[in-house]
């Protein structure tokens, strides 16, 4: 993740989108399945989100998912018919969402331009990243809102404070109720919420250590900051993030704060060209880092960068990352 974060904290704006450019005319059959979208419980519905008020006469129709957890939100509440492109991942979709993922085009390996996004044809979409709405290359929320294209962006990115499960709760439970599903949205919530209390239970009893989360960088380190649903995935998995007081959810610091915070584990996120060997030797071959105790005692964990951010695989990291930490635990 080395450039794709850093160009991601420097995009970390919110912005609106767009409400269906289908709705203003199409063949009669996408006319009848308006009205009968539009004849769904629930509607109209008006919801705020990182700033921008959207109100729904109906469900989305033609959703377009910008970057992995985005996507996999989508999947997870069944709304693949309903999703006619996606874009940007970090690393593999999980393997229960891939039949649904392959049913569905990709629009761009990263970002698509603003001709291809809109030549999608979508009237909603749904960005896990800020940089998904860059207004540099016209894809920001207020023009497409002003194209009739409704959209969301992760609430990671809009929230004051600490990142945690309550807005895990409030992404699955809004992006569920704006598709007309919020039931879907309460079965996906309690399940992430059941797996992660049995985690917590089981690592409460024990020595949290001191986790450097390590992303990507050479002449510094970027890291996981206290602003994150990274932070709490180190929390809740039985850590503690030394770089908690990082008021960001991603940010560099110099490789001797990482030696003065003497961190007993490194927690490296795996995605893109960089493999987590390459990373640990990175670390290892550093003269500098040789007495910081998770280097010295060669204590690394790993997670999948999609693993790290707030969407449905949250209880999938604290699984994983609890596991690492306490092996010992019952």
């Amino acid at each position: 993740m080395s450039s794709y974060p850093r160009a991601l904290l420097r995009a970390l704006l919110p912005v609106p989108l767009l409400i269906p450019l289908a709705a203003c005319g199409g063949s009669p059959a996408a006319q009848d399945a308006k009205a009968s979208a539009g004849a769904a419980p629930g509607f109209p519905y008006t919801v705020t989100n990182c700033g921008v008020t959207s109100t729904y006469q109906a469900p989305p129709q033609r959703a377009v998912a910008m970057n992995q957890h985005a996507t996999e939100i989508l999947l997870a509440l069944g709304l693949e018919g309903k999703t006619v492109g996606t874009a940007y991942l970090d690393d593999a979709v999980l393997p229960a969402y891939r039949p649904a993922y392959d049913k569905i085009k990709v629009l761009a390996k990263e970002y698509p331009s603003k001709e291809i996004l809109l030549g999608a044809n979508p009237d909603f979409v749904y960005g896990g990243y800020s940089s998904a709405f860059d207004k540099a290359q016209g894809r920001d929320r207020e023009g497409l809102a002003k194209s009739g294209i409704n959209s969301r962006l992760s609430v990671e990115y809009c929230t004051d404070g600490k990142v945690g499960l309550d807005q895990l709760r409030t992404e699955i439970s809004e992006v569920a109720r704006t598709f007309g599903v919020p039931e879907r949205g309460e079965r996906l919530i309690a399940d992430e919420q059941r797996r992660i209390e049995a985690v917590s239970a089981r690592v409460k009893d024990r020595a949290k250590p001191a986790v450097f989360v390590y992303d990507s960088g050479e002449a510094s380190a970027f890291t996981s900051g206290g602003k994150g649903i990274g932070n709490e995935i180190v929390a809740l998995a039985g850590g503690t993030n030394v770089f908690a007081d990082l008021d960001d959810t991603f940010g560099d610091v110099s490789w001797e704060k990482v030696i003065e915070r003497k961190p007993e584990v490194v927690l490296i996120y795996d995605y893109g060209g960089t493999t987590v060997e390459a990373k640990k030797r990175r670390l290892l071959n550093d003269p500098a880092l040789a007495q910081v105790p998770a280097v010295k005692n060669q204590r690394f964990v790993v997670l999948p960068l999609s693993s790290a951010v707030l969407g449905v695989r949250v209880a999938d990291a604290v699984e994983s990352l609890g596991g690492q930490l306490h092996p010992a635990a019952p």
